[in-house]
């Protein structure tokens, strides 16, 4: 029996090998074949027909990655980075606007520039003083010599202080940066308190300028012509400086430059008479504002300022109230002795306001405070540097924001 069973196993291997070469056909269906009857791979078979109508359940499921790409048009919020092209117009508008805020920054900037000698004395020393103290009465004595030295004048040193102590006594100051803006503040106060500038209405406005030899003064008119030509006035210049040699061929100069007319003789001429004919020619001509520059005086010598005195008089014979202002030069290096120069000038010929020249090159701005509080009187303009543009028309504010 054993023997017949395995002669049948081994006949048999043939039927298996014959079996196995069928399975190849059941590879039409590897998995299903064995399990399902051929009624059921038909149904299989539908199945599968089905599911590539099933596929778009797939792009269904595509369509829901594609909000994932929606985001990708999020590079739109990098197109939305085109709002960043937007500041660019916004800072071009304020740029091109031709409103005054604009040139309005440009000049405090300079003028802070420009000031920096004279920050430094005040606001710096401020700084070095209150480090590690707290204020009292000791540190508000050290603060009036620095005021002092930046030449306001023991007078207006002295009033500001006292209004300090005060509001050090109300317990108001209680660091540096409290202390500086209380002191700006009675700064602002103090220039604003001057006497305003002139009226410009008159047709023609005479306008005579005076100061001492060297402060600038015919440089300083040529500079008054420009910024009034700029503002539409129609300027003419009177060289009534016939002592100084080549005085009225500087003036002649800048009358070129500026484009206005002038007035002048021959050196050694009557300065009266060259004021009177610059009147003369100024309502010949319909300019609306003459400029008379005077030769530049000693204030200490009396004979030239009753020279200055008859230049005035004559001026106010051709013309009714002229010269409709008078505006003393002053240089600002000269500190303190500037507000000597300014008491004898307003003596002779009384004086409706200030030009401040070479205020950029010095330490001792604290003047323009002292004249305003001693005084009264308006500093009107003030000089920056040696350009033609560099004359400006003076902004307590904006002074006393440079200061600080």
């Amino acid at each position: 029996m054993a023997l017949f069973n395995f002669w049948k196993k081994k006949s048999g291997q043939p039927e298996a090998a014959s079996k196995a070469t069928l399975a190849p056909e059941a590879t039409l269906a590897p998995e299903d074949a064995p399990q399902l009857a051929p009624e059921e791979t038909e149904a299989a078979e539908a199945v599968t027909v089905d599911e590539p109508a099933e596929t778009p359940e797939p792009a269904a499921a595509a369509l829901a990655p594609a909000p994932e790409p929606e985001p990708e048009p999020i590079p739109e919020p990098v197109a939305e980075a085109e709002p960043e092209p937007e500041p660019e117009p916004v800072a071009q508008e304020t740029e091109d606007a031709p409103g005054e805020e604009p040139r309005k920054k440009g000049f405090f900037a300079r003028m802070a520039e420009r000031l920096a000698q004279t920050r430094e004395r005040i606001s710096g020393s401020i700084d070095r003083l209150t480090l590690g103290r707290k204020i009292d009465d000791e540190l508000l004595d050290e603060l009036e010599e620095v005021l002092v030295t930046a030449d306001l004048g023991v007078k207006t040193a002295t009033s500001l202080i006292e209004g300090l102590r005060g509001q050090v006594r109300r317990k108001e100051l209680k660091d540096g940066e409290a202390l500086k803006r209380a002191l700006r503040a009675g700064i602002e106060a103090i220039l604003a308190q001057a006497a305003p500038a002139p009226s410009r209405e008159r047709d023609p406005h005479v306008m005579m300028v005076v100061g001492v030899n060297g402060v600038g003064k015919t440089t300083t008119i040529g500079k008054l012509a420009h910024h009034f030509s700029r503002q539409g006035r129609k300027v003419l210049l009177g060289a009534c400086d016939t002592f100084r040699a080549a005085a009225g061929e500087q003036l002649e100069v800048w009358a070129q430059r500026v484009n206005a007319p002038i007035v002048r003789q021959q050196s050694g001429a009557d300065p009266s008479a060259v004021a009177f004919d610059s009147v003369e020619a100024a309502l010949n001509r319909g300019r609306d504002l003459v400029i008379i520059d005077t030769a530049g005086r000693l204030h200490t010598k009396v004979n030239l300022m009753d020279e200055l005195k008859k230049v005035h008089r004559v001026l106010g014979k051709r013309l009714e109230g002229a010269p409709h202002e008078v505006l003393l030069v002053l240089d600002a290096t000269t500190g303190q002795n500037a507000i000597s120069q300014a008491k004898l000038f307003n003596e002779a010929v009384p004086l409706d306001g200030i030009v401040l020249t070479k205020l950029d090159g010095t330490a001792k701005g604290g003047v323009v405070i002292a004249i305003a509080a001693e005084l009264n009187l308006p500093i009107l303009f003030v000089g920056l540097g040696e350009g033609i543009d560099d004359l400006k028309p003076f902004d307590p504010q904006d002074f006393a924001a440079a200061i600080f």
